[in-house]
């Protein structure tokens, strides 16, 4: 394969980064719920903290957790495993997911669950024109069908919430905004992870993103310190499930699938988040939602990395 083309191929543990990628959009998925309890008035309640808020504590309270893993991941690599400190790729991800929870936390509070999952879920989008257009890099016919697809199936994945509403326009601007950041730390995970393990890369992308919605939050929140058992009890589940597990899943799959592929498979936080919407906030799912689901599902299938051809018997590619 030419070093200049994004055409998957399937390499040795893709089965392991494929499983980890689906588990870390489900974790990623649930994070609106838990911005939601954490957030947003219920229930005649105040929200326990404001947005910007949300979102750091998202990235800073599972950071002791991340450099854990970092040291326990660094002592048992073998020795002359690339490990470059604070790469610029690491550093530009830490930028970008910033600017990926800035926006995406003010999305969910402002749209529906579904919506806002939706228009971030977008970023393949964004990272397929990025790669194809600004990077110069071959992106295989398979790989556009499945964005098609996925496109498609979000689509009918939110259903009546395509339809305009002033109230939400707002709110499903601030998800798009969410999508390109989110394409962006795709582009640059994939790049530190060439040079830094998957916990290296979270923790340090993860510092980054704290220290500025620290500020963030400080500037702009009115509550930033969460008062309630019910506001803690979200962030912190926020931080250890949809951070912790969902970036470090994400991080992990990085390693050795296209950040491309990886885009698309992301399309199931779209899925998972409809559902938990529904179980838990009651918010309609219908049979066209579903077909929704079903065309991201084959969307995601039609892009999979393909096998390389087996050598011919006189030694020639087939």
């Amino acid at each position: 394969m030419s070093p200049t083309s994004t055409t998957a191929r399937l390499e040795p543990g893709f089965a392991s980064a494929f499983a980890a990628l689906c588990l870390g959009a489900v974790a990623m998925g649930i994070s609106p719920i838990f911005v939601r309890f954490a957030s947003a008035d219920m229930g005649g309640a105040p929200a326990d903290v404001g947005p910007f808020a949300s979102a750091f504590w998202r990235v800073a309270l599972c950071l002791p957790l991340l450099y854990a893993w970092m040291r326990i991941e660094e002592r048992r690599a073998p020795a002359g495993t690339p490990r470059v400190q604070f790469s610029k790729a690491s550093i530009l991800g830490g930028i970008v997911f910033a600017g990926d929870l800035f926006f995406w936390h003010l999305a969910i509070l402002r749209t529906t669950v579904a919506n806002a999952t939706f228009f971030a879920t977008l970023a393949p989008l964004f990272v397929v024109l990025t790669v194809w257009l600004v990077l110069r890099q071959r992106v295989s016919r398979g790989t556009f069908l499945g964005l098609a697809l996925c496109l498609l199936g979000g689509a009918a994945l939110i259903g009546q919430s395509l339809q305009a509403d002033p109230a939400r326009i707002a709110g499903d601007l601030y998800g798009i905004a969410t999508a390109f950041f989110f394409g962006m730390y795709f582009l640059a995970a994939s790049r530190a992870r060439k040079t830094a393990g998957a916990a290296r890369v979270t923790f340090e992308a993860g510092l980054i993103t704290s220290a500025i919605l620290l500020v963030v939050a400080v500037l702009f929140d009115t509550r930033v310190i969460p008062q309630t058992g019910r506001g803690i009890a979200a962030l912190l589940a926020m931080s250890y499930v949809s951070h912790a597990g969902g970036q470090g899943l994400l991080a992990i799959a990085l390693g050795r699938l296209p950040p491309v592929f990886s885009s698309l498979v992301i399309f199931l936080e779209a899925i998972a988040a409809a559902v938990f919407g529904w179980a838990v906030l009651g918010e309609e799912l219908t049979p066209v939602q579903a077909l929704g689901g079903a065309l991201i599902l084959f969307g995601i299938w039609a892009a999979r990395p393909k096998p390389d051809p087996e050598p011919s018997s006189n030694g020639e590619r087939s």
